[in-house]
């Protein structure tokens, strides 16, 4: 994949992310007027990176084992002694609230004979760490507090059996964790996300809904079905006609960042209907429903975009207590999503405050677990909400069928399960044994499996 393009990056004809949000009056953020999207190879990326095992195999030991990762949110251990297992492949990480703005990672391992200390996918509340096994037990802090029959363990030294450590960074209410001890700090690895972010605070939100689903997939084949718009008019036609697809803004930043600009209740280039403003805010798609009226009306010379932001910005405040009038109007509801490589997606926008994150379901090179975090304002009386307990759904199971789902948004993630089956098994058919990307509607996938190769490589 060394064959760089020379000429400019393509663009959908027609109104760009940029002309949209002009038009909407009032400040455009600085930070959604910025477009980088630098020249890629136009090389094939074979199949293989799906599909074969010994490549699956190399991502765990030189990719995961290396990188930052969202864990969980702080919400998940508010309280000292609460612990949340994150788990990555056959790696699982205990994360532990030890002290009130203290929070430690280890690996999910007795020291003894290797037996896990929580259970996978776990969260609870415990002032020590015991194995289930023969009962050996570790202080919050990682020290040795107790082994039973401590007279047959005379050979044994308490400071040699400590907890090993994983790294541990937080940023805006999410914690990460890190199994590489040369890896850079997290603001570094971060980039440009913290200056990007001044405008969302988002640990004044907490996880009101968290959907497991279990994708037919190779994690990369699924995430980056949600790194494109191009497969919306085939797949999902439904939503031309409220948001924008081909005409979305692409952006990469470094490494580790880049991201999709996806105006709301603006029609796709593609859109067949000449819908009316009070029609696109009819139908307008936000990812919860239920911070929004029933219905608004569009008054003379206003648009559905401005109508649903103000809507926004006065149920936030009345909920919330919180005064997000200062955010633009596209800082407020359309579909800002960034990427933080290798898996998470952050939609900041109050409009669409959603976490997905993807991950191998254990040693499966074929199935991914994706998760799907709807966040909501801390109510303005400030008592924090527990976060949502995660409901687990199955590769047939319709996202709509999770109680608070959306029905729209679940419908369309069901099309999208069904699509990466059918790229899954197409992939092993295939006599190419290749994919083609477009040069910039899909200069994020390339961009993901550019960096993967720059861990590969060390």
């Amino acid at each position: 994949m060394n064959m760089v393009l020379k000429q400019p990056l393509a663009r959908c004809p027609g109104d760009s992310y940029q002309t949209i949000i002009g038009r909407d009056g009032g400040h455009v953020h600085d930070v959604l007027a910025l477009q980088s999207n630098p020249p890629q190879s136009d090389a094939d990326i074979p199949f293989a990176r799906y599909t074969s095992q010994a490549f699956f195999d190399r991502e765990m030991e030189s990719m995961w084992a290396k990188v930052w990762q969202y864990a969980c949110r702080e919400e998940h251990v508010a309280e000292i002694g609460d612990y949340y297992v994150y788990d990555i492949g056959h790696h699982s990480i205990l994360v532990v609230r030890t002290a009130n703005d203290e929070i430690k990672a280890y690996h999910n391992s007795c020291l003894h004979r290797g037996t896990k200390l929580k259970p996978s996918c776990s969260e609870g509340s415990s002032q020590n760490i015991q194995c289930p096994y023969h009962g050996w037990t570790w202080n919050l802090d990682g020290t040795v507090k107790d082994i039973p029959q401590r007279w047959d363990f005379s050979h044994l030294a308490d400071e040699n059996f400590k907890l090993p450590e994983v790294r541990v960074g937080r940023w805006n209410g999410f914690v990460f964790i890190n199994m590489d001890a040369e890896a850079p700090e997290l603001q570094e690895y971060l980039g440009v996300l913290p200056d990007h972010f001044r405008s969302w605070d988002m640990s004044r939100w907490y996880i009101h809904l968290h959907i497991q689903k279990e994708l037919p997939a190779n994690w990369k084949l699924a995430q980056e079905a949600f790194m494109e718009a191009y497969h919306t008019p085939v797949a999902h036609p439904q939503m031309t006609h409220v948001v924008g697809d081909v005409n979305m803004q692409h952006d990469i930043f470094d490494d580790h960042i880049s991201r999709d600009l996806c105006p709301m209740a603006s029609p796709s280039p593609t859109s067949t209907l000449n819908l009316s403003e009070q029609e696109l805010l009819d139908r307008m798609l936000v990812s919860d429903r239920s911070v929004v009226a029933d219905r608004r009306i569009v008054p003379e010379g206003e648009t559905a975009r401005r109508v649903m932001a103000n809507q926004i910005c006065e149920t936030v405040m009345e909920q919330a207590g919180l005064d997000i009038s200062s955010l633009s109007v596209s800082e407020t509801i359309d579909s800002i999503k960034y990427n933080v490589f290798p898996n998470l997606f952050v939609f900041p926008s109050p409009g669409m405050p959603l976490i997905y994150q993807f991950r191998p379901h254990g040693a499966d090179k074929d199935r991914c677990l994706f998760d799907q975090m709807v966040l909501r304002p801390v109510p303005a009386n400030g008592v924090r909400p527990a976060p949502a307990e995660m409901v687990r759904i199955g590769e047939d199971d319709s996202y709509a069928s999770v109680e608070g789902m959306d029905d729209f948004l679940g419908l369309v993630l069901d099309q999208d399960t069904n699509i990466m089956r059918w790229q899954r098994e197409g992939m092993y058919a295939s006599k190419k044994g290749a994919e083609t990307l477009s040069q910039y509607q899909e200069s994020r996938i390339r961009h993901l499996h550019d960096t993967l190769d720059k861990y590969l490589s060390k």
